[in-house]
């Protein structure tokens, strides 16, 4: 039976996100989208009205899937610290899986050509787990909005930072699944520890 409606329509986001994957932004064509989805062209503009709009889609879902895994810091622990040293292990591990890693390096490939494409991607994966950690930061240490984004910037990049540059450079292997949260981490448990409790002064509670 035919997809019609909302079936259709997230069909040809699912398709549209793997033909980007491999084709990057630039290439990607809605020809080769409307093929790879064994539906009509005629379709595939009434559900988006350009490419531009369908990558829109991919990303928003990319987000929106993203959001769900990573949660927030409170998720992993009543603790304020080990929830961050938690979330961030987490993040590590889900920056790991294929689809999601080739998003981020397309975001890098396409940012001198496709600023607005390149932002939208920084956004869905490193702007929601910064946000996530800086709110975090924002109630269990009473830091100021503008302090706790600084340093939710600041332990991502140490604690995450260095794993990501080796996902970009292809020296890590990626997993086709996506990583299950009790998976081992790839950064150890003590080393992401060390550097939240460098940053961070004890939360505002055990002061």
């Amino acid at each position: 039976m035919a997809r019609r409606g909302d079936a259709l329509h997230a069909h040809i986001i699912d398709t549209a996100k793997t033909v980007f994957l491999e084709s990057g932004y630039d290439r990607a064509s809605m020809d080769a989208v409307a093929a790879a989805a064994s539906t009509s062209k005629r379709s595939l503009y009434a559900h988006f009205s350009s490419k531009d709009a369908l990558f829109t889609a991919c990303v928003d879902r990319s987000h929106e899937l993203f959001e769900g895994r990573l949660a927030v810091p409170s998720r992993y622990s009543d603790d304020p610290v080990e929830a961050i040293v938690r979330y961030c292990l987490r993040f590590g591990q889900l920056l790991t899986y294929a689809p999601i890693a080739g998003f981020c390096r397309m975001g890098v490939t396409e940012a001198a050509r496709l600023p607005e494409a390149a932002a939208q991607i920084h956004d869905t994966f490193l702007g929601t787990a910064t946000t996530g950690l800086a709110g975090h930061i924002e109630r269990c240490w009473a830091a100021t909005p503008d302090l706790a984004r600084q340093n939710a910037t600041l332990i991502l990049g140490a604690a995450v930072g260095p794993l990501l540059t080796d996902i970009l450079y292809g020296l890590i292997p990626l997993r086709q699944e996506m990583p299950d949260e009790t998976a081992t981490p790839l950064t150890p448990h003590a080393t992401t520890q060390h550097v939240v409790t460098a940053l961070l002064p004890p939360p505002s509670s055990s002061r």
